[in-house]
């Protein structure tokens, strides 16, 4: 049977029939800072919604906020995100193009002492938060969506992928936008040789490019 929704189930840019998209946004950052649908909420900072142009033609979801973006407010602005801004350059992004948002949108940790240990959302988060992205993309409408990392692809296509047997090839959706599927930038930081850590640098760049010049065709 379908589920059977009022008025009070919808975000509010659709309650209050808001057809511009950067009021839209506004209203659902607004909306999204109050989110309880999963327990992440309670150990975390705040929620770290997406930013970038509401009209952009390319995406970029990570897996979640780290601990800088959680203090922050702000996704990818720690250590990943530094690898992100050196990738979007290299492949002739500027950071202002792209909309950039997470598929889970509060710091899942484990408080250590003074430290907090990052740990990996599970399946019922990343669905649960969903909601979230889902609006983002309506709202947006990109022409290709980049997923980077487990998470993110879990969040993006509704199923676990793995990224090497996925990665570097564009998908299309049922949403009418494409979609590529990526390395996150934290997995660099864990890579201790510096030739792979190169090697695996020049892969970045090359999805990041080939998702840039798709989102360009499209919007031509």
């Amino acid at each position: 049977m379908a589920a059977k929704w009022s008025e009070a189930d919808l975000p509010l840019f659709r309650q209050k029939r808001v057809n511009d998209p950067k009021r839209a946004i506004k209203l659902l950052a607004a909306e999204a800072e109050g989110c309880t649908r999963c327990p992440l909420y309670r150990n975390a900072t705040q929620t770290v919604f997406g930013e970038g142009p509401v009209d952009a033609a390319l995406m970029l979801i990570g897996e979640q906020p780290g601990d800088q973006e959680d203090l922050q407010g702000r996704p990818f602005v720690g250590p990943a995100g530094k690898v992100l801004d050196r990738a979007l350059e290299a492949a002739g992004l500027e950071r202002n193009e792209v909309y950039i948002t997470n598929a889970v949108k509060h710091f899942k940790n484990e408080p250590r002492g003074k430290r907090r240990l990052h740990k990996k959302p599970d399946t019922s988060e990343i669905d649960a938060c969903r909601w979230w992205l889902d609006n983002e993309l309506e709202i947006v409408q990109p022409a290709v969506v980049v997923a980077m990392g487990t998470t993110a692809a879990r969040g993006l296509m509704r199923k676990s992928l793995a990224i090497n047997a996925n990665r570097g090839r564009l998908i299309a959706m049922p949403g009418g936008f494409q979609a590529l599927i990526t390395v996150h930038p934290s997995y660099l930081l864990r890579i201790e040789e510096e030739r792979d850590k190169r090697r695996e640098f020049d892969l970045l760049v090359k999805d990041l490019h080939l998702a840039a010049e798709a989102a360009r065709k499209a919007r031509r």
